[in-house]
Formats: C-alpha cells, structure tokens, sequence
C-alpha cells in the first residue's frame, strides 16, 4: 500500500493544483462492492487516487473517472457496459483490443473532451500489472507499461509523451479543477 501513496505523492508532485481538492482522511469506498458488480479488482494505485480525491479534472481538458462512495455499483455497471467501445469493437476499430469483460478486455479509466480514452488492459491477471491504453481522437491505440497514476505522474512531469494529442497537452502550469461530492 505504501507504494501506492508514493505514486499518489509523485502525481501530486507533478500536479500540485490537485492537493487543494484532496479529502481529509479517506473516503470510505466499498472496493468490495465495486469489484464485485465490474467482475475483477482494480488497481491499488487506483484505488488509492480514488480513496484521496473526489474527482481529478486537468486543465478542464482531461477527466478522471473516479467512482464514488454510495455509487460504486453505477460506476461499475458503466466501466462493464462501454457502449463506444463495444461499438468501435464491432466495427473492427480497435485492432487487437477488446472490450472487458473479454479475456484481457478494456476498462475506460479517463476521457479528455477532445474524445481520447485511456483504459487499462486487464491483463495480465493482476490488476497492478495492468498497462494502460490510450485510444486517441485520432483513433491511434498506444500502449503504456505503467499503472494510471504513474502515467498521469508521466504525462504532467513531462516524462511520458502521448503522441496524437493536442499540441497544448500538457500545459504548462495545469490547473485542477474539482468537483465536490460532499454537500457541505
């Protein structure tokens, strides 16, 4: 676990307008619930940004999807039913990807408002070994061998370049906006 709130660490780092948004404490997710409904784990990197932050939107650009506690089942519901990979699945756009819950299928984990999706590969079978997945609006897949977080940590510190994105990805002073799932 300890490694997984270094990576957390290392993405704040990268992204220091993201600490203002960051729970005090933990927010109390039923992993157990969400698992079950999505059919697998999740990455413990992952779970550990979800944990700490309510939500992760960047330069209002690219949008972490972050479940929630009290709507993990939506959450997952909506990872398992990918209605726009399915449908690109169908029409034979995603050259050796398939959508989960096939063997080694996509999980959607962010989207950019330019239409780029970043999954995970579920596989191999354990989910902290799980690269990501970039399908860019370009309709280029690239394939990274780093968990979401140490790749968000790539991106904003500058050591990852996703080709295919917009010529101002990352900015150069990113700003997180958040989102309160709190009613104060």
């Amino acid at each position: 676990m300890a490694d997984d709130m270094v990576r957390v660490e290392e993405l704040e780092a990268a992204l220091p307008s993201m600490t203002r948004w960051r729970v005090p404490g933990e927010r109390s997710m039923d992993w157990a619930a969400l698992e079950a409904g999505l059919g697998t784990a999740l990455p413990s990197d992952f779970r550990s940004l979800a944990e700490a932050y309510p939500t992760l939107v960047i330069d209002d650009f690219l949008m972490v999807s972050l479940p929630t506690p009290g709507a993990e089942a939506p959450w997952a519901s909506a990872s398992r039913d990918d209605e726009i990979l399915q449908d690109l699945y169908e029409m034979g756009d995603t050259e050796d990807y398939v959508p989960y819950p096939q063997p080694g299928g996509l999980i959607s984990w962010a989207s950019s408002n330019s239409g780029d999706t970043f999954y995970w590969r579920t596989s191999p079978a354990d989910p902290d070994a799980w690269p990501v997945v970039v399908r860019t609006d370009n309709a280029d897949w690239i394939e990274f061998p780093v968990g979401a977080v140490e790749f968000l940590a790539g991106v904003y510190g500058r050591t990852i370049d996703v080709p295919g994105m917009p010529r101002n990805f990352p900015s150069d002073d990113p700003k997180v906006l958040g989102l309160s799932d709190r009613i104060d």
